[in-house]
Parts: C-alpha cells; structure tokens; sequence
C-alpha cells in the first residue's frame, strides 16, 4: 500500500499516523429516510429480536437470579452525571446545554459490558434454532423449560467458538456455557487475564493469542471449519450479533418516555459510542436511529492507537485497510478497543467520527 499517495488523497491520514487526536465528520452522511432503503435490515427485523430476547426472559431468571429484578430482560439503567458534565464545562470553558447521561452498559447482567446485548443473543437466537429443528422446542413454550438436564444434555452435542478481544468471547462464553454448549473462546493478546480466568471457571476453552484481534477471529473461523457441530460467531459479519445489539435503540426510547425525556428536533439526542470492530455501537447506532430518526446523532469515539473505523469510512476502504497498513501500532490501554482492522458491514453505513 502507498502511503504517500494515500496521504496525498486522505490529508487527514497524516493526523492519524502522527496519534493526534481527531474529529471527522461524514461529508456525505445522508437522512434517516433517504438511508434506510440502502440498510437490509428493517424495524420487523429489530422487533423480532427484541420478540426472541423476552421469549428467553423466563430462561434467563432461573440461569442467572441476580436478573430475577428485572424479570430476565438484560438492560442497563441511564443516569444524570452532573459532575462530568461540570467538568467538561469546566475544561473545554463552554457551557453545554442540555443533559449529560450514561447509559450503564457496563453495569449489564451476566458479562459486564455492552457485549451482552449482541453476544448472547446470537448464542440464544442459535440455541432456539437448534432446539426447534429437533422438536423440543415451539415458540409458544415456556422457555424456562430450557434451564434443565434434558435440554443441557442435547446442546452439548454441538459447540460454538469466537475470536475476541475479551468482552464478546466473555458474553458469548458463559451464555454458551450456562446452556450446555462446548464453547472456544479464541482471545487476543490484549484480552485481560481475569477474563481469560473466568471462562474457564466457567468451563469455556480458552485459546491465546499473541498477535491482535483480527488473528484470533481467523484462527476461531478457520478451527471452526473443521467441525460440522461447531457454530462460529463471527463478530465482523454477523447480522444476528447486529441486530441483538438494535434492540437497545427501542430499549432507551422506553427509558427516556418513563423519565418524561423527549427526543425531537428542538431537543436533539447525540450519542457517543466507544468503537472495537464495530458491530456494537453500529448496531446501536442502528436501533436508535429507528427509533429517534433524524432526532439522534451518532458519534463513534476510538483510540488513536487503534482508529479503524475512521480509517475505513474516512478512505472509503472499509475492511479492506487496517491501522498497521500506515504504521499505527494498534496497542492501547482502552479494554476492548485494540481492533486494527473494521468490519465491513457497519463500516459500509455512514458514520460520524472521532479518535482519541
């Protein structure tokens, strides 16, 4: 890849090679009405994985009690944060109007992070398709039936496996495990180790990595080949993984009518989502745009160590270029960001970008 002539077309490149931080915004970002004919997913889509999430609810309070609170539903809450919001005041010298929220995915039962809503919802999207074809399951069921012997033994005859950075092989991990799976969770070099530690009490098989995120995710696919029994999740091109993570868009909008909070033009909402590979916050970025239009604006923040996403839709090359192709070394503290390389699928959709 020529560097100087990629430069040369793409000025910003010089920033990012450099580590500064940037903010790019899409020349040719589009409106919710012109875009959404370009998207193969649709609102029917988003509705029946959020269908499938509550279907799996009884399921999920006998599996994991401390869900018991909110009936098996895996949601965070979104709070006020005042502080912070003095403090960029206070940094920046501007005044920011408006209300500053978390949205506490960190906080998800089960895993802890936003991985929750994709990861195991694919694993559950897999196990009611599984358990369907073979008869022991009808929609119409009571899914708590599922948290037994009977159905723990049938699923243990088929195996799934991901690559990781930490956070979706975490998810996917003990979900896939809880239910009876043989589970391989393939994991980068800068996946933590009390993550490592804790799928494997959780009896996953752990495979390490000494090379990143994009390694991990060919070696888990290429294992995965060999087996027949074996479902790889495949965090880069997955519209199941996508649509788990769409249902938060419907999820807030709930959120923000029981706290009387509206959304519309006079009272815009912008989301800034931490970016990996990309498939969470794109399939965010999907569910809220559903579900607040042109009302909601979505900004994807990355570490300059590891800004693929910027650097796919910047050039226009999508997963076709990585961040070590211009000599970024890909190594950052930010957990679960370390990603050189994006997926194609929400890299292709018209995003809104920042490196830091």
């Amino acid at each position: 890849m020529n560097i100087r002539k990629l430069t040369t077309k793409f000025p910003l490149l010089k920033k990012l090679i450099n580590l500064e931080e940037v903010t790019w915004f899409n020349p040719n970002i589009t409106s919710y009405a012109e875009g959404l004919p370009f998207v193969t997913l649709t609102q029917e889509d988003s509705n029946d994985a959020a269908e499938r999430l509550k279907r799996f609810a009884p399921y999920i309070c006998e599996a994991f009690p401390e869900t018991k609170i909110t009936n098996g539903i895996i949601e965070s809450g979104i709070v006020e944060i005042p502080q912070m919001k003095l403090a960029l005041e206070q940094r920046y010298n501007t005044s920011i109007t408006g209300r500053l929220m978390l949205k506490k995915d960190s906080h998800l039962p089960i895993s802890g992070s936003i991985k929750a809503r994709g990861g195991i919802y694919e694993v559950l999207a897999h196990a009611e398709k599984l358990a369907i074809e073979h008869g022991l399951l009808s929609q119409s069921d009571d899914y708590a039936i599922l948290f037994s012997e009977k159905f723990k033994t049938f699923f243990s005859q088929f195996s799934i496996a991901v690559g990781s950075t930490g956070n979706l092989g975490l998810s996917i991990g003990i979900m896939s495990a809880k239910l009876g799976f043989k589970v391989s969770v393939h994991m980068s070099a800068d996946a933590r180790e009390w993550k490592k530690q804790r799928l494997r009490e959780n009896g996953v098989n752990v495979v390490e990595y000494a090379q990143d995120y994009s390694v991990a995710v060919a070696q888990g696919r290429e294992a995965a080949k060999n087996d027949p029994t074996c479902f790889f999740i495949d965090d880069e091109n997955s519209k199941t993984l996508f649509l788990g993570y769409s249902v938060a868009g419907q999820r807030l909008k709930q959120q923000f009518a029981e706290k009387a909070i509206v959304v519309d033009k006079e009272h815009p909402l912008f989301v800034y989502l931490p970016c990996g590979v990309g498939g969470g916050p794109g399939g965010v970025a999907f569910g809220l745009k559903l579900a607040f239009g042109d009302n909601v604006h979505c900004i994807f923040a990355e570490p300059t160590h590891s800004p693929c996403m910027l650097l796919g839709v910047y050039t226009g090359l999508h997963d076709q270029i990585s961040v070590q192709d211009i000599g970024i070394d890909n190594i950052t503290a930010a957990d679960g960001l370390a990603v050189g390389r994006a997926s194609g699928k929400p890299a292709q959709h018209n995003c809104n970008k920042k490196a830091r």
